[in-house]
This record gives structure tokens, C-alpha cells and sequence, in this order.
């Protein structure tokens, strides 16, 4: 058995390989350190690489499992990784704890309005008078109801924020209050405050945010996306700020990464702007390499994984 990693795991590398002795494990930084010999008679591939594509998973004809370590699975050949029957996991879970903390921490930068102070600190102003606003009572609306919202709910639960959220059924779910079928979306826009996209990319929720769901959105609301930046067309967020259809946007994630120096969104000063840094954090490497392991377990035994099993066909 044959395990090819695709980044270094540190200290990592010694726990698999004294944890899992039958397995022969190769350490690499990425697809452009394996050779042809590896590639193949692996049997796992494990890690992150973004150029990971259908042409590479070619020169793989052992490969049985892809063990993802990222959230996002949009960029990989999903077809072929259906159609060769290959198992693909992921690290969902871990990023929504830091992913529920930024959006707390955008939330309150903007309902404290710590932008602002920073900027008058940089401008030697002291303005006592900066008043913000509670969250308490405000009503949250996630686009997407699964880990990365689920996280962030039990915080806003306990700041007394009104939660609810959208998915594919509108199902309930543990701490929202309410949960709205996607095709209710344009009826659940206007009572919310804030709106959370946390939706990942399929085929669905490209394009799924049009001029119109702002228009329907409070001209005061506040708006996140840190799920991914298809969402909405460019054109169309930066109109809609332009347009001050709604009051603010947190924009972690964009339609095309990275963002050059010239890009529109940058001129605007009702936006504020992350790098697609929320889903980063120095422990997801640990965290992420602890559910392979379990996962491994089973998979040596000829047992069903356990843990973040992706549908290709879906895209989570």
C-alpha cells in the first residue's frame, strides 16, 4: 500500500509512518515532486495541491483514494473522479473554526465600527462620540446551513443574535431558528441584518445571487461571503456597492483569485476586503492529518471511510 502526500507535514511524517507501519508512505511538496514510478503504483493520494487536475489523476490508474485537504473539492476533475470510482474526502470541519471566528470578528468590525478607530488612530483623531450597535437582536441569515454556519451559529446564539438559514430543503437545523428551501430565498432576504454566504461551488450556486436578491435585502444589511466568490458576478456585487443597494460588504473570496491591483472592488469604500484567508489557520494541518488517519484505519481494514466523504456528483 502506497500513501503520496502532496505538501510536507512536519513532524507529522514520523507519527504516519511509526502509526501506519505496512503502509509505504512518500512525502512530497506537491504533483511536480512525484516521478513516474510513484505515480503509478500509489494506492492514496493525501494533502493539497491546486494543480492537481484530470490530466495528472491520469498517470494515477492505481490511485483508490484522494483524501482532500481542503474544504473546497470545485477545482478537481469531479467527473473523472466519479467516473474511475475514486473515494474523495475532505477537511470540512476544520476551517469552520477559524471560518466562524472571522465572521464574528467581521460582524463586530463593523457593528463597533473598529475599522473606523483604527483609521482615526492613524490619523492622531480622537473621536469619543463613535457610537456603535448591538448585535443582540439583530437577525443573521446564512446562505447554507452546514458545518461553517452550524459553527458560527452556536456564537451568535450566544450573543443573542436571531439566526436562520437557507439550504436545498429548507430541513431544520440545531441552532437556527428558522430554515428557508432555496427557492424561498428571495422571501427570506428582507428580514435579515446580516447575510452569510457559506455556500461551497456547484453547479447550483454559480451565479446564484442576482441584482435582484440585493434589491430585496435591507438597504442597511450587511453582507459576507466567505464560501466561495461565484456566488455573484463580479459586475454585479460591485454595482449593487456602487449602487449602495446594500450598506457594507465583507468580501473574503472572489470571482477570480487573485485580485489584480486595478480590480474595480478596490476603488469602493463601502467594502471591506480579505485575501481568502479565512479559512486558514496553523492548526488545520494537524487537525485535517488526525480525520486521514481514522479514515485510514478503515480504509486498511476494507471498511467504508467515516469521516467527510464527498459526493463527487453533489461537490460536497
Amino acid at each position: 500500500m502506497k500513501a503520496v502526500s502532496l505538501k510536507r507535514l512536519d513532524g507529522l511524517e514520523g507519527d504516519l509512518v511509526d502509526t501506519f507501519p505496512n503502509v509505504n508512505f512518500v512525502f512530497t511538496s506537491g504533483i511536480s515532486e512525484i516521478n513516474d514510478n510513484d505515480k503509478k503504483d500509489l494506492d492514496i493520494l493525501f494533502g493539497y495541491d491546486s494543480a492537481i487536475d484530470q490530466t495528472f489523476l491520469e498517470e494515477c490508474p492505481n490511485l483508490k483514494w484522494l483524501a482532500w485537504y481542503s474544504t473546497g473539492v470545485n477545482k478537481l476533475p469531479l467527473e473523472y473522479i466519479d467516473n474511475q470510482n475514486i473515494l474523495l474526502t475532505n477537511g470540512k470541519g476544520v476551517h469552520a473554526k477559524q471560518m466562524s471566528e472571522f465572521i464574528i470578528a467581521f460582524i463586530l468590525d463593523d457593528y463597533k465600527h473598529m475599522s473606523t478607530s483604527f483609521i482615526n488612530q492613524k490619523h492622531k483623531y480622537y473621536d469619543s462620540k463613535l457610537t456603535g450597535k448591538r448585535v443582540s437582536g439583530q437577525k443573521v441569515l446564512f446562505l447554507g446551513t452546514g458545518s461553517i454556519a452550524q459553527k458560527t451559529a452556536k456564537i451568535a446564539n450566544a450573543m443573542d443574535v436571531i439566526v436562520q438559514g437557507v439550504n436545498t430543503s429548507g430541513h431544520s437545523v440545531d441552532g437556527f431558528s428558522q430554515v428557508y428551501a432555496i427557492d424561498e430565498l428571495t422571501s427570506a432576504l428582507p428580514e435579515a441584518d446580516i447575510v452569510v454566504n457559506t455556500l461551497p461551488e456547484t453547479k447550483d450556486t454559480i451565479h446564484l445571487l442576482q441584482r435582484s436578491h440585493f434589491e430585496a435585502m435591507k438597504d442597511t444589511a450587511l453582507f459576507i461571503n466567505v464560501g466561495r466568490g461565484t456566488i455573484v458576478d463580479e459586475n454585479i456585487i460591485a454595482n449593487v456597492l456602487k449602487d449602495k443597494l446594500i450598506r457594507h460588504a465583507y468580501l473574503d473570496v472572489f470571482e477570480n483569485e487573485p485580485l489584480n491591483p486595478d480590480n474595480q472592488l478596490y476603488n469602493l469604500d463601502n467594502i471591506s476586503i480579505t485575501a481568502h484567508i479565512t479559512g486558514n489557520g496553523i492548526e488545520n494541518q494537524e487537525e485535517v492529518t488526525d480525520i486521514f488517519q481514522r479514515n485510514l484505519v478503515y480504509f486498511l481494514n476494507n471498511r467504508e471511510l467515516i469521516e467527510n466523504v464527498v459526493n463527487p456528483q453533489a461537490g460536497y
